[in-house]
């Protein structure tokens, strides 16, 4: 089942060629014809790409084509990609002019040298050929224009099942049949979703309850429809009518249908089941069910809802879903019905996805879900097999690494990178594809399911590949590696002769020897030219080559934890694509100065063992929008020039010892939105308004968290009162001299939620409290004094509080 991506693939390079700048195309003149020429032949190819997709599967030729076609245009990404660089490159010059650049600032913005436009040239053209030569063969195929439903995957269920096939649902129904048995509101017809992701017996559940005695008894009207992805009304409506009389209509119109439908349910106690529903169109099913509340009697009817979309589930209903309680833990979790003790037995033991697929395997029944999803997120679905089974994920590290492989569709305006990928997770996480573990500060963490993993390691197989000490083979195509295997000593041979690698990722330091970190780098230095992501986290490398600045396409580097990396290469400059850079918990001594030359970095972790950083200089870091210094124990203070820092959105500042105060220059960040002061025990917050314009500041500020400042006695004033119409939460933990909140917190009129910690010298919250009227949640921990006089219905202030929505207090 392994995927081309075509689709995806080619809306990407069409979308980079329409996004080169007039600059970019007038840099290179003399191509403008050819890229012309490719960009109307992918746009033909891309026309029926869809209709190929569908028929891929019957026809081998036409799928080995599509293989042809991918690299063709992973190709013509790395041409467009080239432009781009020398577009920065040309850009870097020029704002930075040294005598080894003379000439380029008296070209000014002329034309790039006469070499690149040739070589750019070349290599179109050589694409333009390889697409000419497969053209014949591609029109044979015969393929037609079609809309994107790839998604409609027709899936027929049927009400009955036997129970005896059946293992471990027995708790679910008992708790489905006793929310069966509620009585109902007046005029309401109330809906149980039950959801789960595809494959782990939801149909099943509902056909255990559809078949109960008690059920039975209680509806003498039992109707189930399989909705699968076609949710229209017309339709519903006949497959119910013809459920209740057997009665065919396909010739009636809806308004019939409707006046059909209502004299055959009219008094009478239904149960609807209406299972595997994707539709999340909440119009449609607003219609279906003002049209069951219009019929007389069925106030104590109700629907059963079977879904993998927890859009669909709040979409349809107003009561909590119910999510399938996980059995077998041996099995995972996966309650499928058997058809025999050994079939159980060798599903539960081995990887489903090496199992012969026939038509009722769990995996074409995962993959439902899969298919459903747009192409650009298969493909990010795709890229997340590059993690073991049972790992971890972080969302913040995972959108990184759409972001550096450029899988994520163009923001709309006023929206970033970061909030195209937060709306992917989150539509994987809506479809139960991926499981939220903990809510983080600025991000969350999830996992997935082992099924769910051997899915997305069966679609990306030519795409990722996971490498160990015993992997003989890689297909020389793939793109993505993961390393991980701490018995790897040096480079396995068979990534030796791969040249068109993207990603590379060491997992976490499981690979200690510095002579494999070392030949990994040369690998990519000399191989692989288009690398895009490099993470080595916890390497024991004690430098960068030189080499390094040859990958002129890297966009995420990730060294954090790597505590032997001192210094870093003086080529680092030419990394004109870098976005992310990870230097955390490094022994770095100092950046280099040509380091803030890389605008188009905008996730920034360091360590640095200096007392200063270097002065940010204006039009230095202007795509900058997360900065975190961990781990700076020698920094006295923050950079000078933090007023450049225009695009910043995060600043986090943590276990900073020797850091003494925050610069006024903040105040000039309007787009900062996150500030954290985390272990800094030398600094103090005081700001007060010095100038007339201070009491006029129009700042974003939504999150302030202080946690474990020893030295803190006040509240940066002029950066909160900046924001008192921004913030929403303010945390103070553990900051023991801290004896007062001052009067204008009561400014914060937009403050959600206020947690404080530990701050055993804080004895009262200012009068008034009631005036911030959106406070809605407030927490009192160990703070002995506040507990105990905002004690619920015991403190002698609590009055003044119980009007927040949620209140929690701890001693």
């Amino acid at each position: 089942m392994a995927e081309t991506f075509l689709f995806n693939i080619a809306e990407r390079v069409l979308a980079k060629i329409g996004h080169l700048s007039v600059d970019e195309v007038r840099l290179a003149f003399n191509v403008k014809t050819d890229l012309k020429k490719l960009e109307d032949t992918m746009i033909r190819i891309k026309a029926v790409l869809l209709d190929a997709e569908r028929q891929q599967h019957q026809n081998e030729k036409l799928r080995l084509c599509m293989w042809k076609l991918r690299d063709i245009f992973y190709d013509a990404e790395d041409v467009i990609d080239d432009f781009k660089y020398e577009a920065l490159r040309k850009q870097d010059a020029i704002n930075h002019p040294d005598i080894n650049n003379l000439k380029v600032r008296l070209l000014g913005s002329c034309c790039l040298p006469l070499s690149f436009s040739s070589k750019m040239s070349h290599k179109i053209k050589d694409i333009n050929g390889r697409l000419c030569e497969l053209a014949t063969e591609w029109k044979s195929f015969d393929l037609r224009q079609c809309s994107d439903n790839r998604h409609v995957f027709r899936r027929e269920t049927i009400s009955f099942v036997d129970s005896s096939d059946v293992i471990g649902r027995d708790e679910d129904k008992e708790n489905i049949i006793g929310m069966l048995m509620e009585p109902s509101e007046e005029r309401s017809v109330p809906v149980i979703p039950i959801v789960r992701l595809g494959g782990l017996g939801k149909t099943t559940l509902a056909q255990l309850v559809y078949n109960d005695d008690r059920v039975t008894s209680l509806f003498p009207l039992k109707i189930w429809i399989c909705v699968s992805e076609e949710f229209d009304l017309s339709r519903l409506l006949k497959l119910i009518i013809q459920s209740v009389n057997k009665e065919r209509c396909d010739d009636l119109t809806l308004d019939t249908l409707q006046a059909r439908l209502r004299s055959l349910l009219n008094h009478k106690k239904l149960l609807l089941v209406l299972d595997d529903v994707w539709n999340e169109n909440q119009a449609k099913w607003v219609e279906l069910k003002n049209l069951l509340r219009s019929t007389d009697g069925l106030s104590q009817s109700k629907i059963i809802v079977t879904t993998r979309s927890w859009n669909v589930a709040s979409i349809m209903s107003s009561i909590p879903s119910y999510e399938l309680k996980e059995i077998v833990k041996k099995c995972k979790g996966v309650p499928l019905a058997k058809t025999d003790e050994f079939d159980w037995i060798y599903i539960r033991d081995n990887e489903i996805w090496k199992l012969e697929q026939k038509e009722n395997d769990i995996l074409p029944v995962l993959k439902l879900s899969y298919n459903y999803l747009p192409s650009h997120l298969q493909r990010c679905f795709a890229l997340l097999s590059l993690y073991k089974k049972d790992e971890i994920y972080y969302s913040d590290q995972v959108i990184r690494l759409w972001m550096a492989n450029e899988l994520l569709e163009h923001p709309k305006q006023n929206q970033e990178w970061e909030d195209v990928g937060k709306r992917y997770l989150n539509e994987l996480l809506s479809r139960c594809l991926i499981q939220k573990q903990r809510d983080l500060w600025l991000c969350f963490s999830f996992k997935m399911h082992d099924l769910v993993h051997d899915l997305v390691l069966d679609v990306s197989q030519k795409e990722c590949k996971t490498v160990n000490s015993e992997t003989e083979r890689v297909d020389e195509n793939v793109r993505h590696l993961l390393l991980c295997d701490e018995k790897l000593v040096e480079v396995p041979r068979v990534l030796e002769e791969m040249k068109n690698v993207r990603t590379v990722i060491i997992h976490d330091a499981l690979v200690e020897s510095k002579t494999f970190h070392a030949s990994v780098i040369n690998l990519c230095v000399s191989n692989f030219k288009y690398l895009r992501a490099l993470e080595l986290r916890g390497s024991p490398l004690t430098a960068l080559p030189n080499s390094i600045g040859t990958l002129k396409h890297l966009r995420e580097l990730d060294l954090a934890r790597s505590e032997d990396i001192r210094e870093l290469p003086r080529s680092f400059c030419k990394l004109y694509c870098l976005q992310s850079l990870n230097l955390g918990c490094t022994s770095l001594k100092q950046l280099p100065d040509n380091m803030q030359r890389l605008i188009e970095l905008r996730h920034l972790v360091i360590t640095i063992e200096a007392k200063h950083l270097k002065e940010i200089r204006a039009g230095c870091w202007t795509s900058l929008q997360y900065l975190e210094l961990n781990h700076c124990f020698e920094l006295e203070c923050l950079p000078k020039g933090m007023q450049y820092l225009k695009s910043l959105q995060t600043l986090i500042l943590y276990c900073c010892d020797s850091l003494v105060s925050l610069p006024r220059s903040l105040k000039l960040l309007t787009k900062l939105g996150h500030l954290v002061i985390n272990c800094c025990d030398k600094i103090n917050l005081e700001m007060e308004a010095e100038e007339e314009e201070d009491n006029d500041l129009q700042l974003n500020l939504k999150t302030l968290l202080l946690v474990d400042l020893h030295s803190v006695t006040d509240l940066p004033r002029l950066l909160l009162q900046g924001s008192s119409s921004t913030l929403q939460q303010l945390q103070i933990c553990w900051c023991p001299n801290l004896s007062v909140l001052p009067a204008w917190l009561l400014n914060l009129t937009s403050l959600h939620k206020l947690e404080i910690v530990r701050c055993i010298k804080l004895s009262a919250i200012p009068e008034g409290i009631e005036r911030l009227t959106n406070l809605r949640e407030l927490t009192i921990h160990r703070c002995p004094e506040l507990s105990k006089r905002y004690r619920e219905n015991a403190g002698k202030d609590w009055h003044k509080i119980a009007h927040i929505q949620k209140i929690v207090i701890k001693d």
